[in-house]
């Protein structure tokens, strides 16, 4: 069977965010693959603030959580396996789910994270 995990998660964001909360995902930031703000890992997790009003491109898949952030103003690409997503709650009361252990199966699955393309303005000449 496929695991549950991403399908829990997908669900404990729509739940939360319905509920007019901040979703927090809890992150083991010593998975590998994790791309993360290491200055903000303790004790090898994070916690990361993935409300719309804080990150831009979220794609939650079968795969991994990726995102675009700022982190101490620095713009940043996040992506989070989706074995090492640890648990998902609300900021404001801390009510959520934390996912079971699972088997995972083996095979490419890191994929590269979301990158976008910036767009800017070119101006030209018109005679």
């Amino acid at each position: 069977m496929l695991p549950k995990r991403s399908y829990l998660l997908d669900a404990a964001y729509k739940w939360v965010s319905d509920n007019d909360m901040t979703p927090y995902l809890l992150v083991d930031a010593n998975h590998e693959g994790a791309v993360l703000p290491t200055e903000f890992v303790q004790d090898g997790q994070i916690v990361l603030n993935i409300g719309m009003s804080a990150v831009r491109h979220l794609i939650m898949d079968k795969e991994a959580v990726s995102f675009e952030a700022r982190f101490s103003g620095k713009p940043m690409q996040v992506y989070v396996p989706i074995k090492a997503a640890l648990a998902l709650y609300a900021k404001e009361n801390g009510d959520g789910f934390v996912f079971p252990e699972e088997d995972f199966p083996e095979g490419p699955s890191t994929p590269t994270p979301f990158k976008s393309e910036k767009k800017g303005f070119t101006l030209k000449v018109v005679k």
